[in-house]
């Protein structure tokens, strides 16, 4: 006369951005009490209540017939919903419990309305609807459930004595008390897995998101970022795009490689690499790789500024990897390392290939053309501590940043020389006015950002300035 709650259901968790943080995709199976198996519980309580009331002449003779109808349509209402087409039909489950609704009325109003009976089919059907569909359910259940009722009672009348005999009552209040208890269990099982579904879920989600953390290690920032929230698909495609590729190396790398001990030396590159990434993420470049002492970043993709910009972005880095060399310097030789070790750099903006690069089973997210060539030249050609920038770089950044013009050099892939310029500094920091000041003698250091200075630092910095020049006017005056 009515369904259980379900039959088996899966929980999925699925995110497709890694952020927040998260991949996951789970299955859970939820082992509610199936229809058929409900069904058969709810029309077999209800056919025990029409055969003892029919013993107890409650109810007609004629309802017989209905107890084998209680015991059959369950097995007509499965085979109806699973081989024929009706197993296509949209929120089928909902609608044969309509149908139960309809059959429960027309019986409640065939006895007559007597009280107890009538009473036990109303809460096993409620109790279903409320199960299988919520409140809309139960709702369009009650109202299908009355007209059926109120129709057969317009048909047949009521029972001259709406009361039943105490046995009639006890069979009908133990059927629904069975049918209620054991649908309560399996919706119990039900919570329960659910309860471990999500469970396991949040899990999955928490080791997805370590998981994903650790690989982003791999990758520069912005390329994982695109693709943990899929703006980029991982698959072999590239696209032509203007950027601005930027090389760098140290000059004196080779000669400290045969001073220092492995482990040293590693330790000494790794903090190298470390300050200089977090550079190039400050300014928003991409970095491709590392390679020995070398490192190749470039600014425009997966995210671009517009072009003027990512050159700006470049240039503006490879002069703050300057200062930060000279002051990364000082500590090293405060560390026993006394081979000068300096960077030298080449900036080159112009059209590229860039995309996922290799095999379907191991990609290279990288650029490739002959402004990487020519950047990775510039950056042979420079001086320990320079910065050679091409003519089209030049171009994009000389309202805010000084150049010295260089000359021409020959490059492969290219049909003429290719002019260069040398970079100075931003141009706000030319003259008196300039934040970064450097004074280097044997014995002496000194290298100033007033920019980043605080008011607390600025006074212990003046303290130790007149310490030292107190010092030197002593020895002075000795001498």
């Amino acid at each position: 006369m009515m369904s259980a709650p379900a039959e088996l259901r899966s929980v999925t968790g699925n995110t497709g951005k890694l952020g927040q943080g998260d991949i996951y995709d789970h299955t859970v199976a939820i082992p509610p009490m199936p229809d058929y198996n409900g069904r058969i519980l709810a029309y077999t309580a209800t056919a025990a209540i029409i055969v003892t009331g029919v013993l107890q002449d409650v109810f007609p003779q004629l309802l017989l017939w209905m107890v084998a109808g209680a015991l059959i349509w369950p097995h007509l209402a499965h085979v109806l919903t699973r081989r024929t087409f009706l197993r296509r039909s949209a929120r089928i489950r909902q609608k044969m419990l309509f149908l139960d609704c309809i059959i429960g009325g027309s019986f409640i109003g065939l006895i007559g309305l007597i009280a107890i009976p009538s009473v036990s089919v109303v809460l096993m059907l409620m109790f279903s609807c409320l199960i299988v569909g919520g409140v809309r359910q139960w709702l369009f259940g009650t109202a299908l459930m009355s007209a059926a009722m109120a129709a057969t009672v317009a048909a047949t009348g009521t029972a001259a004595d709406l009361e039943a005999p105490l046995l009639t009552s006890i069979v009908a209040i133990l059927a629904t008390g069975t049918y209620i208890c054991v649908t309560a269990y399996y919706s119990h099982q039900q919570a329960r897995a659910l309860l471990l579904a999500k469970t396991q879920i949040q899990n999955q989600r928490e080791q997805s998101i370590a998981l994903s953390h650790k690989l982003s290690k791999y990758l520069s920032p912005q390329v994982w970022q695109s693709i943990f929230t899929g703006e980029r698909d991982v698959r072999l495609e590239t696209q032509r795009k203007k950027l601005a590729v930027f090389f760098s190396d140290i000059k004196g790398f080779t000669e400290l490689s045969e001073e220092m001990e492995p482990e040293a030396l590693t330790e000494l590159l790794n903090h190298y690499f470390n300050e200089m990434s977090e550079v190039a993420l400050k300014y928003g470049g991409t970095i491709d790789k590392f390679v020995g002492d070398s490192i190749m970043v470039f600014f425009g993709d997966p995210t671009s500024r517009g072009q003027k910009e990512d050159a700006f972005s470049c240039v503006s880095m490879a002069i703050e990897m300057r200062k930060h060399m000279k002051i990364m310097r000082q500590k090293w030789r405060s560390q026993g390392i006394k081979t000068p070790l300096e960077i030298r750099m080449g900036i080159s903006t112009g059209y590229t290939t860039v995309g996922n690069f290799g095999a379907e089973n191991r990609m290279d997210y990288t650029i490739i053309g002959k402004e990487v060539n020519l950047a990775s030249r510039l950056e042979s050609l420079a001086e320990p501590g320079e910065i050679l920038v091409s003519y089209e770089t030049f171009s994009l950044i000389k309202d805010r940043i000084m150049c010295r013009d260089k000359g021409e050099i020959t490059v492969k892939g290219f049909g003429k020389p290719v002019p260069i310029y040398e970079v100075v500094d931003f141009r706000r920091d030319m003259g008196p006015h300039r934040s970064f000041l450097e004074h280097e003698h044997s014995g002496f250091a000194m290298y100033l950002d007033s920019d980043k200075v605080t008011e607390r630092e600025r006074k212990a910095i003046l303290s130790a300035l007149e310490d030292a020049a107190d010092r030197l006017r002593q020895e002075d005056d000795t001498e």
